[in-house]
């Protein structure tokens, strides 16, 4: 039997906060919800501990590790400055559950999980393509699903706009086109040429394998 490279009890404990997170998550937000990419990294990551895939791993980093760190930078603001240009405004919202705002701090534990999983499992540079052509499905099928009824006006991933509101200044289709350009160039490129630069600095293995 080969050795673990991911404890048990982090798997464990992992699978654990999720049977919570999911089921709170989907009562307070509805189950579309899960279409933010941070979501979708929650989910993908359990497979990846379970497995210990570096492919998968890797592509989740790749999507959300910069976003992830932008939303603590975010949230320090708001709690120093009472102002945040991000999307953490909601952490401070009394009519959303105490539950749900505490299980929100996934954000905050995440980009160490996830270098410490590469750390273990090293980075597969595949997965820049493999998250780029992930959002080239995403972001229109984002779009799609909150054009009408509920999820009108829900501005899941961004396609509507940046951050938390809508943009008028041209088409909606012409906006989530840039959004399909800009998110693997302005977030996964940076992110792979930096966890590239990483993994090589500290002695671990760039690969092209899962």
């Amino acid at each position: 039997m080969p050795a673990r490279r991911i404890p048990l009890w982090i798997k464990v404990a992992y699978t654990a906060w999720l049977a919570v997170w999911i089921p709170s998550y989907w009562r307070e937000y509805g189950f579309l919800n899960f279409l933010w990419f941070c979501d979708i990294a929650n989910f993908v990551l359990a497979v990846a501990l379970w497995v210990e895939s570096p492919l998968l791993l890797s592509w989740q980093t790749v999507s959300v590790l910069m976003v992830q760190v932008l939303w603590v930078v975010d949230l320090l603001l708001h709690l120093t400055t009472g102002f945040g240009p991000y999307a953490t405004g909601y952490m401070f919202m009394e009519d959303i559950s105490l539950l749900v705002r505490g299980l929100s701090f996934f954000h905050l534990v995440m980009p160490v999980l996830l270098l410490w999983g590469l750390r273990r499992l090293g980075y597969d540079r595949r997965a820049f393509w493999v998250q780029s052509i992930t959002a080239q499905l995403v972001l229109p099928l984002t779009w799609l699903v909150t054009q009408e009824g509920y999820w009108k006006g829900k501005n899941l991933n961004w396609v509507w706009g940046p951050f938390d509101k809508e943009q008028h200044w041209m088409p909606p289709v012409a906006f989530l086109m840039v959004t399909m350009v800009a998110y693997p160039l302005i977030i996964y490129l940076p992110t792979h040429l930096f966890l590239r630069w990483w993994s090589r600095g500290r002695g671990e293995s760039v690969r092209d394998s899962a």
